[in-house]
């Protein structure tokens, strides 16, 4: 009993096993026919039996198709025992030409399927809403100029429901192609029917005169379709690989105008701002920062120009690196370059700082014209230790020129007076100071001041403006007085060289990586300023 059930169920395994049968039939069928001449249709091949992707030979199609994308699948199905297998080949054909299109018969492993014969209508002559899948694009321009910024953008169709899928850029020789922004999804009704649509937007910029052409965008994904099988009742979503390009376009580039004069700038509208106070008040010493920001629209930040300013000599000046960006503002292109720069005066009076010109060319009026920012009158007012010092020699003056002839003598008698008191004073503070030495051991640390944090804070966080600003205010503290930088660097060559260290890496183009800890050593190693000296009405009183 045993040995029969054993050999019942090999003999199970083995019919299970083994092939049920060979290749026997290859059918082909279209999703739809007629079709239009240039769009994508899919052509299904199946076979009935497990075999090799190489086993079907396509080249016949290539005569009256554009073959596209080529997917294969397998199943395998057991019902009672008994184990069928499939292959199935799904192939993008876009027809060529128009008329009555023969699908020739293909053959696998010496099974051949039945030709199809397809009428293919010409492109356009469908109605609009019984397509599931289109393409369209647009070009903002047909004609433009050399450095022209022209939007080319990309709508995506879509009837049925996108499961995967690509939009590819259009070919383009000759020109700077490059995506603006994201994609945009929504919704649209076109002759009764919904669609969903992608929207995507590219930026072209031609390099040289002549004609441009585009090859059009293309999209490849599959798509979710209702379909049937085997003439079953009930519907069900099947995966279907789908194709689609845009038409070609073809745009004329102009070359630069002979009569414009400056750097080449195309746009439909520029702009130079600033944020200037009118009320602002200048000094020695004391940078001053302008913002100046060039704006244009429908170009490319790459096209704009660098801001060029020209100063008086008794100006310094110190230009940041410029920012420049590209980003789409109401379905408009603004490309804005930002320009910071640090103006330092080294001498007092009133000064014009000039008019910035920026040439650009207008694409609407065909005609060159200015962007400008108008002259700023600045006046710069002295150091505030140079102010101090001309009303302390002015005051000293006044009173020499009335009071001599009355209060000399009186003025001998205090001066010999306080050389006496003095030398009291010198012999019992030098006594006392060696009895404290012998007794006293603690030494007080100098504390660091706030502002000398705040310069070692702003040195190591790359923030040059701040740091100067902090330097000024420490050496001023240190001295009792105001110093501007000029002051600073004179008191030595290391402080000297740290300032210039620290305006090279914020303001200079080449400016380098600055040696923070050194900076900082040059500052807390350097010498004290000598306090203010105030003129007095004894020092001419002095025989010495």
């Amino acid at each position: 009993m045993v040995i029969r059930r054993f050999l019942t169920l090999a003999c199970l395994t083995l019919s299970l096993s083994a092939p049920a049968y060979a290749l026997t039939k290859v059918e082909t069928s279209v999703d739809r026919n007629p079709a239009i001449q240039g769009e994508y249709l899919v052509l299904s091949i199946k076979a009935d039996d497990d075999v090799n992707n190489a086993s079907l030979d396509t080249s016949a199609l290539l005569k009256d198709f554009i073959v596209g994308r080529t997917s294969v699948s397998r199943s395998t199905q057991i019902m009672n025992f008994d184990a069928s297998k499939e292959t199935r080949w799904q192939i993008l054909l876009a027809p060529k030409k128009t008329g009555t299109v023969l699908i020739p018969a293909l053959t696998i492993d010496g099974i051949s399927s039945e030709p199809i014969e397809l009428k293919v209508a010409a492109a356009g002559s469908q109605p609009q809403q019984m397509k599931n899948l289109f393409i369209r694009s647009s070009v903002s321009t047909e004609t433009a100029y050399v450095g022209q910024l022209i939007t080319y953008k990309v709508k995506l169709y879509l009837g049925v429901e996108l499961q995967r899928g690509v939009i590819s850029a259009p070919n383009v020789e000759g020109a700077q192609l490059k995506q603006l922004g994201d994609d945009v999804d929504g919704t649209e009704i076109i002759d009764g029917r919904r669609y969903r649509v992608i929207e995507r937007t590219y930026s072209l910029i031609a390099d040289k005169p002549g004609t441009l052409s585009l090859s059009g965008a293309s999209f490849s994904g599959d798509v979710l379709v209702e379909s049937t099988r085997r003439g079953g009742m009930f519907s069900f979503n099947e995966s279907r690989p789908m194709q689609a390009k845009a038409a070609p376009s073809e745009i004329e580039v102009l070359p630069i105008p002979k009569s414009y004069q400056g750097d080449w700038l195309v746009s439909d509208l520029v702009v130079l701002r600033e944020d200037w106070r009118e009320d602002a008040q200048f000094q020695v010493g004391v940078p001053i920062t302008r913002n100046i920001r060039l704006i244009a629209s429908n170009a490319d930040d790459t096209s704009l120009p660098a801001i060029k300013l020209t100063l008086p000599d008794a100006f310094k000046l110190y230009p940041e690196n410029p920012q420049r960006k590209t980003y789409v503002r109401d379905k408009q292109v603004v490309a804005q370059l930002n320009q910071t720069m640090a103006i330092v005066p080294t001498q007092a009076g009133e000064y014009t700082l000039p008019e910035i010109r920026i040439p650009w060319w207008n694409s609407r009026t065909q005609k060159q014209e200015f962007a400008t920012l108008p002259a700023r009158s600045i006046s710069v007012a002295p150091a505030a230790s140079q102010e101090r010092s001309q009303t302390s020699v002015v005051s000293v003056q006044g009173q020499q020129s009335g009071y001599w002839p009355s209060i000399s003598g009186l003025f001998a008698l205090l001066w010999l007076a306080t050389i006496l008191l003095w030398y009291r004073h010198y012999q019992g503070y030098r006594h006392g100071a060696a009895k404290s030495e012998t007794t006293q051991k603690p030494v007080n640390t100098p504390k660091v001041s706030d502002a000398l944090r705040q310069f070692e804070t702003a040195c190591r966080e790359g923030k040059t403006g701040e740091a100067l600003v902090a330097l000024q205010r420490h050496m001023s503290q240190q001295s009792g007085r105001s110093l501007t930088l000029t002051d600073i660097a004179a008191l030595s060559k290391e402080l000297d060289q740290a300032i210039q260290a620290i305006q090279r890496q914020g303001y200079s183009p080449d400016g380098k990586g600055l040696d923070v800890e050194k900076v900082i050593r040059a500052v807390k190693n350097a010498p004290k300023a000598a306090p203010q000296r105030t003129q007095s009405a004894l020092s001419p009183l002095n025989p010495l």
